[in-house]
């Protein structure tokens, strides 16, 4: 996919949860500037026009945009290698199940994956949430581990 960081912009400290893949950036339309980076486990890459970088997108990282100029990318994630054929079957399972459950539809006749469909629904409980922190944090706190803790209850209850 295409991705663009407007003049000023930022993307938070972050780890991505999937660690089946390697992230790959493509400088397309670039500051050509060390203000417009990614910062990858404290490493910062500055991107410049036709050069790549190609990162564990598990280590903590953020970008910046400190120029006056849009920065685009072509932003892919590459098979990780593995060293046995069976880890690179299960990768490859894991892998297709998660694309198709965050799958979301591009054209008429596309399927919306499980995790688009559930994450509706979640995300109206999260903005109930937000409401409940703003209008009172220790409320918000009591019932946010009340539910967790209820969770976690019914899921070893059984066992």
């Amino acid at each position: 996919m295409f991705a663009m960081l407007p003049p000023g912009g930022t993307l938070t400290l972050h780890r991505d949860p999937y660690a089946g893949s390697l992230r790959y950036h493509l400088g397309l339309a670039t500051p050509i500037d060390d203000g417009c980076a990614i910062i990858v486990d404290g490493e910062r890459y500055s991107w410049r026009d036709g050069e790549e970088v190609v990162f564990d997108e598990t280590y903590l990282h953020w970008a910046e945009n400190r120029t006056d100029k849009d920065r685009i990318i072509l932003f892919c994630d590459i098979e990780r290698p593995m060293k046995y054929r069976w880890a690179q079957a299960v990768n490859n399972a894991v892998g297709g199940f998660l694309m198709r459950a965050a799958a979301s539809p591009n054209e008429t006749g596309d399927r919306t994956g499980g995790l688009n469909r559930a994450f509706r629904y979640l995300y109206s409980v999260r903005l109930v949430g937000k409401r409940l922190k703003a209008w009172n944090r220790t409320v918000y706190y009591i019932v946010k581990w009340l539910l967790f803790g209820g969770i976690a209850v019914a899921i070893f209850w059984r066992y």
